[in-house]
């Protein structure tokens, strides 16, 4: 069994790490934080002009063809670096959902511009319940001639206040199951009606409130078709659930890479603290933890690539890195003390990042249920 990565792939993950090292430092990262945008569109430029928005679209969008394993090995990267911007709500929500389900004129209209870098997208799912699924939507979509006039609140929405479009999933038919109700609608920013507060969170990550009131949706703006949306969320969405666990492992490896690098020079007692056996079961416990977390990332994000089953790998993955890398940042927090602990440390920043990253597309709790229920479905 082979597990290491291609040539192609240990050059991806290398020149994105030289890239992001250069042209994302943490003070950057910092930066983004207080900004009112919460990105660099100098940063978003260079890096729409090395392909990385087109890493796993197909050629003939503009994209270089790549599978979703060299997209979830990019994402690590990207976690690495704590990269502040609309990448993942831009290519990985938005861009993967209209890949999935959208007319080709729509990805022959959209999918170009996600590429070039020339337009940023937000996906508006969960509402005020944060759950993520089915019968957790209440926005409605009515239709009226030619179009479809939504209201609702939606959550938790990254990116929303810088997006040109917004990906709004609402609910067009209350009869029967909560699954065949549910319509994909491609929502223009500008158009009157939609009211955008930037949250404050945990991790600072510009994440919405999207309020739409009776906003007018034309129906040629409706992604796939009439109340099957729910299907291409099903197909998308665990893409999205990896790519994140992949972002999450990023984090991870970073938070371990500056604390081992911590307890080698930090000095106590006359000795640097890596000495000393509690600093050592840290350290290889964060190793255990951020390597096991890659492994089964990479084993859902392969079987993705494959075209194979894979709902139960991809709430194991979740499940798992959630609570490891969240283990991970703590103890780096451990090893730090109370340096660990202060707004501008670093391993703050990551600890932050991670803890929200956690919850995002279902915690382990959520994952835990799901992997129950594939494992006993047949009793």
């Amino acid at each position: 069994m082979d597990l290491g990565l291609t040539e192609e792939q240990e050059m991806l993950r290398n020149t994105a790490r030289d890239f992001l090292e250069k042209e994302c430092p943490k003070s950057l990262v910092k930066e983004m934080e207080e900004d009112e945008k919460g990105y660099s569109p100098e940063l978003w430029r260079k890096m729409a002009e090395l392909g990385w928005m087109g890493l796993a679209f197909p050629e003939k969008y503009g994209g270089s063809g790549g599978s979703f394993l060299d997209l979830t090995i990019l994402l690590e990267e990207l976690g690495h670096a704590c990269l502040p911007g609309p990448f993942f709500s831009t290519v990985v929500l938005c861009g993967l959902h209209i890949l999935t389900g959208g007319s080709e004129q729509q990805k022959q209209e959209l999918l170009p511009k996600i590429v070039s870098g020339d337009s940023i997208l937000a996906f508006a799912f969960t509402e005020p319940s944060a759950r993520y699924e089915a019968s957790a939507i209440a926005a409605r979509a009515v239709a009226d001639g030619d179009d479809f006039v939504i209201n609702g609140t939606k959550l938790f929405v990254n990116d929303a206040h810088i997006a040109d479009y917004i990906l709004c999933l609402a609910r067009t038919k209350d009869r029967g199951p909560a699954e065949e109700g549910l319509t994909l609608f491609l929502v223009d920013t500008n158009s009157p009606g939609i009211e955008c507060t930037v949250l404050e969170t945990i991790a600072d990550d510009k994440q919405c409130e999207v309020v739409f009131s009776d906003v007018m949706v034309p129906k040629k703006n409706v992604v796939g078709k009439v109340d099957q949306g729910w299907s291409i969320v099903e197909k998308a969405l665990p893409q999205v659930i990896v790519a994140k666990c992949g972002e999450l492992v990023g984090e991870a490896q970073a938070a371990l890479e500056m604390s081992v690098n911590y307890a080698k020079e930090r000095v106590q007692f006359d000795r640097p603290i890596g000495s000393f056996q509690a600093i050592q079961h840290h350290c290889a416990n964060m190793l255990v933890d951020v390597d096991g977390s890659r492994l089964i990332t990479y084993e859902a994000a392969w079987k993705i690539s494959e075209g194979l089953p894979v709902t139960m790998e991809v709430s194991m993955a979740k499940a798992w890195v959630s609570e490891a890398c969240r283990r991970v940042t703590f103890l780096g927090h451990q090893i730090h003390g109370g340096i660990g602990f202060c707004r501008d440390s670093d391993v703050d920043l990551y600890y932050r990042r991670v803890k929200a990253g956690g919850y995002a597309f279902g915690d382990t709790t959520f994952h835990h249920r799901i992997v129950a229920r594939e494992l006993l479905s047949s009793v």
